[in-house]
Formats: structure tokens, C-alpha cells, sequence
């Protein structure tokens, strides 16, 4: 499976730009299945990646990141909790 971490948290900040971050992570890390929204006080970041903790350091950059899930998509294709 390649990208075998589903990665989601938010992001709570202020003049966050939902585009900006898209085009940053989207140039800067390996994955897939990007997602980047919401408005300039809260981002909702989900990517799918071999490398979360690297997004999880750049989101912290941005402001205070909560609500964070990383699940192992490899182990729940096998029946296995994530």
C-alpha cells in the first residue's frame, strides 16, 4: 500500500490560507488524496502519507494544531484496528 498513513488534524490560527498550505504540502511532501479547507482562523488538513509526523511539523508552524488522527490504513486493510 503506498501511503500507508491516513493523516488528519485541524489547524487553528489567524490569516490562514487554505490555497496557501494546499500548494505547500501538495510541493513540498509525498502523498496523496490532499485535502486542505476551511477559512483564515481554522484549517482542516487530511493527507494521506508514508511521513505524517512531517506534516504535523509544518502545520504546527502555521498555529496551534488539535484533533489529530493518524491511522494506519495497512493494518485496517487487514482487518486490524488502525
Amino acid at each position: 500500500m503506498e501511503n500507508k498513513f491516513d493523516t488528519q488534524l485541524l489547524i487553528e490560527g489567524h490569516g490562514l490560507d487554505e490555497d496557501a498550505i494546499y500548494d505547500y504540502i501538495e510541493s513540498h511532501f509525498e502523498g496523496d488524496c490532499l485535502l486542505a479547507v476551511g477559512d483564515e482562523d481554522l484549517i482542516k488538513i487530511h493527507f494521506h502519507t508514508d511521513r505524517p509526523w512531517e506534516i504535523l511539523e509544518y502545520a504546527a508552524s502555521l498555529g496551534e494544531i488539535h484533533d489529530i488522527v493518524v491511522e494506519n490504513m495497512e493494518r485496517q486493510a487487514n482487518g486490524l484496528d488502525g
